[in-house]
């Protein structure tokens, strides 16, 4: 376990010890302040192109169980922990962390202040940094930090994760999800409940997935900016007047609200953890979601036949939206069974 070193873009150095990939990074920094669940964000494709910070002490503890993986490959660039627990125990456990990211080749780095850490996002913003093996970085290595942006998300996700064309031959209602990267969640419920699923890859146009004729459409999670995904944006508005219930989760929340003429804009440090809170406008309800995003919908700038459905108790951002002129929704956090059944009421038939 060598000495390592966490270069922020403001010039803040961070000094810990490597652990998991012998290896350096530069990502954009950002932290998770879910208490458990670090396997399911190990494998969030939400975090391309990023370095997570667990602001949890201890990390690891449960070892790592493949059942409870996200949705598919590790894609983020590094991993910032407390300490982690290099004797985990749990009856379903399969190997341990330092193992798991060396297998991934994910450069980790513990020993470090991460509440400091956290405080400096909190109060400067996301912002790209690196691990590095050496405290003082040259003009070239300080250009390339600076430089850094989380690009070509989708299309580099979706494209590992899709399973175009798959049919789960389930008797119930038809569904078309459309796979932005993160599809996994929302499809094995689905199929749980006796639909019939078929998965669409990411670059499908409009015609390609109502040639399904479902019952419904899901547009899934997925990372990255949102306004990137300009030729997505533009076959989702062709869905808009076709009169068949949809349902945006994450990614696809705030796909299809730019469809609809909305626009999205970058938090300052984002919503990501198991314990965010979430209000419903309308009634006194109100819960914990779990998240991982950086981007939100502009609540003022959403259309006419749309509403604010749901808020963030923390920051009063958008967390989801009604869309009064077509039968569709979304949201911004990992739904729950509520969140399914309503979309399941809005089709003809409903999952049996």
């Amino acid at each position: 376990m060598s000495e390592v070193y966490l270069v922020l873009e403001n010039g803040s150095v961070f000094k810990g010890k490597s652990f998991g990939y012998d290896g350096e990074a530069i990502g954009e920094l950002v932290f998770s302040t879910g208490m458990t669940g670090y396997m399911e964000a190990l494998s969030d494709p939400a975090y391309y192109g990023q370095i997570l910070l667990q602001t949890f002490p201890l990390i690891g503890n449960y070892g790592v169980i493949p059942e409870d993986f996200g949705t598919g490959p590790a894609h983020l660039k590094a991993y910032i922990v407390r300490d982690w627990c290099q004797e985990p125990s749990n009856f379903r456990n399969e190997g341990n962390l330092d193992s798991f990211l060396r297998e991934k080749k994910i450069p980790g780095l513990f020993g470090i202040d991460t509440r400091k850490l956290t405080r400096e996002i909190r109060e400067h913003g996301t912002m790209n940094a690196k691990i590095s093996k050496k405290a003082e970085l040259s003009e070239s290595e300080w250009a390339e930090i600076r430089s850094f942006k989380v690009s070509g998300a989708v299309e580099t996700v979706a494209a590992t994760s899709a399973k175009p064309e798959n049919k789960s031959g389930n008797p119930g209602a038809k569904v078309t999800v459309w796979d932005f990267g993160g599809a996994r969640t929302a499809t094995k419920w689905l199929e749980a409940n006796g639909c019939n699923v078929s998965v669409k890859p990411f670059n499908a146009t409009a015609d390609e997935v109502l040639a399904d004729k479902a019952d419904g459409i899901v547009l899934s999670r997925g990372p990255g900016d949102p306004a990137e995904n300009t030729k997505i944006v533009e076959q989702i508005s062709k869905l808009l007047d076709k009169n068949v219930p949809i349902l945006g989760i994450g990614l696809g929340h705030q796909l299809l609200a730019l469809a609809a003429g909305a626009k999205t804009e970058k938090l300052n440090f984002g919503h990501r953890g198991n314990n965010q809170a979430v209000r419903e406008v309308n009634t006194t309800r109100a819960f914990v979601s779990t998240q991982n995003h950086g981007y939100i919908v502009k609540a003022d700038s959403l259309p006419e036949c749309a509403t604010m459905s749901h808020i963030n108790v923390n920051d009063g951002s958008c967390e989801g939206i009604e869309y009064n002129c077509m039968p569709a929704f979304s949201i911004q956090f990992a739904p729950d069974e509520i969140i399914f059944n309503k979309f399941k009421s809005m089709m003809e038939g409903g999952c049996q």
